[in-house]
């Protein structure tokens, strides 16, 4: 009895404790009586507080009693009023606009302003508040929105009304759309160890959907040297007070105010070249700390930024203890326009409740962030008792028009009408993309490729037809897996040869299990350097027949996935018959008077065979390990995230004499190295791959089982870490040792950036090394040099083996 009767003690404590919490709300005004957004709320001496929303509401829950509240808002003197609060109560607030008074300062003997002296001291200073406090945990609301500002009646003739209705914009196509809240966790140690673990997610209009906000992706801190923001900005953007901020910024002393008993200057920043990736804007550095206790600044496109056209960070500190300040608030405002359509918005993401004596373990910050699935459950009641800012008539609304919307997409009659809607099958879907039919109830979806993609054309066999279909089906909901199928039918009109091939994958405990088998026509070189529609259109159009081709009759398996953390591997088997095939064809639209080569690449002159009929059954070893056990977890499941360090990988492949009729007979070892996308700072990033391999053993093996290169001979290629500009595809392929070596280095605009209208375009400059050497081509290198706009890539390589028979050529490429 007692226990219980202790139970409904506590309980009734709990409830007296909540009962004596009242709300302070009103709103914060200029003295002109213009609602201030986003002004910070605070409790004095402590870390517990919150923001005004966009019309300068705000909401503050405090326990019954004597409190001091603080107001501030950067360019406003800050307001604290002392109050008892035994009600709910409503507090209205009017900030009124700072004046920074000029000081008597000294003026350096060349007539200096003196806000570089107040740099200067920052500069000193900026190590020693970057490590001022080197662990803290946090609670941090995030509020996301955007909306669409402007958007025009057409687009690309057609009526879009249909579509912005859908968003839930009102008939001048204007709204909110999307509108999202989170509340996290999180957890900082010195120098770049984060946990953020998401307690409550909400988006408007998807009951499903987990917030995009996190923490860690709203980091702004100014006392690093650099702001690394890659989606925005392709070079990193250079701090105030960075080491070498002098020689990218001019300062302009505004003044001096005085906030909390000390002294804060007012200073201008502005860059000295405007292209450069510098901010503008105001920041206040206080007296003697020489700390940032504000920051209002913004990057423009003249900066080459990407995707919007302004970008503002808004930041406010506050003292977390005795002369250690964090940020209270860190706001982005953006704006972004592209073809008639006009986006504006903003994130905003309150800290309170700092903790900066917190105790870790070792592994705390393996896990960088953790969504369980009850995230995005929380009710209304819960988010009116816990949401920070309070909500504007505008976003209630849409919060209330998107979740109507929400519940009717959601149910099985809607999604059925989606269905009926868009699983009809015309002669253009045959055309351009193929048939689709989805059902998104079952979770179901069956593709059958377009005609066109499916045509081809080589000498082999002549024009040819690939068609594939698959099905899907989602089987695990909870960790996105797919059981899925597909079969591909080839039959060429020239060597009337008929193959039909099928494969199957589908999650096996933690791996993925693949199942293939069936007759396929291949190309020699297992990396396929070569698509069949560049093939084809140099075959008809240029009267170049590079792709060299075999037939395979195969079965084969695989399984991989993650052993543990860093640890990848996969094996995979496979038995094969293959044939050489011989040319069929002799067509081209043009270029007559050029002679097709062989389907012999050894002997290009003679279509003689390359090898006989023969058979395989092989097992491949492949395992990686990239030093990194730094994951996120989803409701999905976990997501392993690249590592800073780089990636090595081991490969081993057997194949084995008699086993299945078997007539091959060798052992490749193989090892790499590789990384991608190392920082360079200011000056872009690099890429770079190494690998090595040998044939420790082999009495029997055919051209088919050596190691070949990922080559390219046409003006077309597809970069990747390891490609070759100008490399043959099949001529080097070896069956003895090999040493390749890929290095690239992408400039992010650092050169064309200082260049006269180019720099509009925004190009990036890339450099590429490639090395190759075996017992046969001795020492192959190349050198290529190109820019890149978007994902279109232009390349001039040189190659040279030995010092002779250099070649060079133009390079393109492109991705959508």
């Amino acid at each position: 009895m007692k226990p219980l009767l202790l139970t409904i003690a506590m309980a009734l404590a709990s409830l007296q404790m909540f009962a004596q919490q009242y709300t302070l709300r009103g709103k914060i005004s200029d003295d002109n009586g213009h609602s201030i957004p986003f002004a910070t709320v605070y409790i004095q001496n402590s870390t517990n507080g919150t923001s005004a929303n966009n019309e300068g509401e705000y909401t503050l829950t405090l326990n019954k009693g004597q409190r001091t509240i603080v107001y501030r808002a950067v360019g406003y003197k800050q307001e604290i009023i002392n109050i008892d609060l035994q009600k709910n109560e409503v507090k209205d607030v009017i900030l009124k606009t700072e004046v920074y008074q000029l000081q008597t300062v000294s003026i350096s003997a060349k007539g200096e302003d003196p806000s570089y002296a107040i740099i200067r001291e920052a500069i000193k200073k900026r190590k020693f508040h970057l490590k001022e406090v080197k662990n803290f945990t946090a609670d941090v609301y995030i509020k996301g929105l955007q909306k669409m500002l402007d958007a025009p009646k057409r687009f690309m003739g057609r009526d879009i009304s249909a579509a912005t209705q859908s968003m839930g914009l009102d008939s001048n196509r204007r709204g909110i759309i999307y509108l999202s809240e989170s509340q996290s966790k999180l957890s900082f140690s010195y120098p770049d160890q984060v946990h953020e673990e998401m307690i409550s997610s909400k988006v408007s209009g998807n009951n499903r959907a987990f917030s995009f906000n996190r923490a860690s992706d709203l980091k702004v801190d100014f006392y690093e040297n650099y702001q690394d923001w890659g989606e925005i900005s392709l070079r990193p953007l250079i701090s105030p007070i960075a080491d070498n901020a002098l020689f990218y910024y001019r300062y302009k002393y505004i003044g001096q105010a005085t906030q909390d008993g000390q002294q804060v200057n007012k200073i201008q920043v502005t860059p000295r070249r405007e292209h450069d990736p510098c901010f503008e804007g105001f920041i206040y550095i206080q007296d003697d700390s020489w700390r940032i206790t504000a920051a209002d600044l913004f990057i423009t496109k003249k900066a080459n930024i990407r995707f919007v056209d302004t970008l503002r960070v808004n930041q406010q500190f506050l003292p977390v203890k005795a002369n250690a300040w964090l940020p209270s608030t860190v706001r982005f405002d953006f704006t972004a326009g592209l073809l008639g359509f006009k986006v504006g918005g903003y994130f905003i993401c309150v800290y309170s409740n700092y903790d900066v004596n917190p105790t870790f373990g070792k592994k705390d910050f393996n896990e960088l962030l953790r969504i369980t699935r009850d995230v995005n459950k929380k009710d209304s009641l819960y988010w009116l008792e816990q949401r920070p800012i309070p909500l504007t008539d505008e976003e209630k609304n849409d919060y209330r028009k998107k979740e109507a919307l929400a519940l009717k997409r959601e149910s099985k009659p809607y999604l059925d009408s989606l269905d009926k809607a868009n699983n009809k099958v015309k002669l253009g879907n045959f055309i351009a993309g193929g048939i689709n039919i989805r059902n998104r109830y079952k979770r179901e979806y069956y593709h059958f490729d377009p005609i066109p993609t499916s045509l081809l054309f080589n000498t082999v066999e002549g024009l040819a037809i690939n068609y594939g279909a698959s099905f899907t089906k989602r089987i695990d909901t909870l960790n996105n897996r797919n059981f899925s199928v597909r079969t591909n039918l080839r039959y060429g009109f020239a060597n009337r040869l008929f193959n039909a091939n099928a494969s199957v994958t589908m999650p096996a405990g933690k791996f993925m299990l693949g199942l293939n088998g069936g007759s396929d026509v291949a190309d020699m070189n297992n990396n396929r350097p070569m698509s069949n529609l560049i093939n084809s259109y140099y075959t008809l159009f240029e009267r170049q027949n590079f792709q060299k081709l075999y037939q395979k009759t195969f079965a084969s398996a695989s399984l991989s996935g993650r052993i543990t953390g860093a640890w990848q591997a996969s094996i995979a088997t496979e038995w094969a018959n293959r044939h050489w095939l011989a040319n069929n064809s002799n067509y081209s639209f043009f270029r007559k008077e050029r002679t097709f080569t062989s389907n012999n690449p050894l002997v290009p002159g003679v279509d003689v065979p390359l090898f006989p009929d023969n058979q395989s059954f092989k097992i491949g070893l492949r395992t990686t390990y990239n030093f990194s056990n730094k994951y996120e977890t989803y409701p999905a499941g976990r997501r392993y995230l690249p590592s800073k360090y780089p990636t090595i990988g081991l490969s081993l492949t057997k194949a084995f004499n008699n086993v299945l009729g078997s007539d091959v007979n060798y052992t490749q070892l193989s090892a790499d190295v590789s990384q991608s996308n190392i920082s360079m700072g200011v000056y872009g990033k690099t890429s770079f791959y190494l690998s090595a391999g040998k044939f420790i053993s082999k009495s029997n093996l055919y051209f088919t089982d050596y190691h070949h290169f990922n080559g390219n001979q046409v003006s077309y290629y597809t970069p990747a870490i390891n490609s070759y500009l100008l490399l043959n595809y099949y001529q080097y392929s070896t069956a003895s040792q090999y040493l390749e070596g890929h290095l690239q280095h992408n400039f992010s605009g650092f050169i064309t950036n200082k260049l006269p209208l180019i720099r509009k375009l925004k190009l990036e400059e890339i450099i590429n090394i490639n090395y190759l050497s075996t017992p046969e081509l001795k020492n192959y290198y190349e050198v290529g040099v190109g820019l890149q706009y978007l994902n279109f890539r232009v390349m001039y390589g040189r190659s040279y083996n030995s010092g002779i028979n250099a070649t060079s050529a133009f390079r393109f490429s492109a991705s959508f």
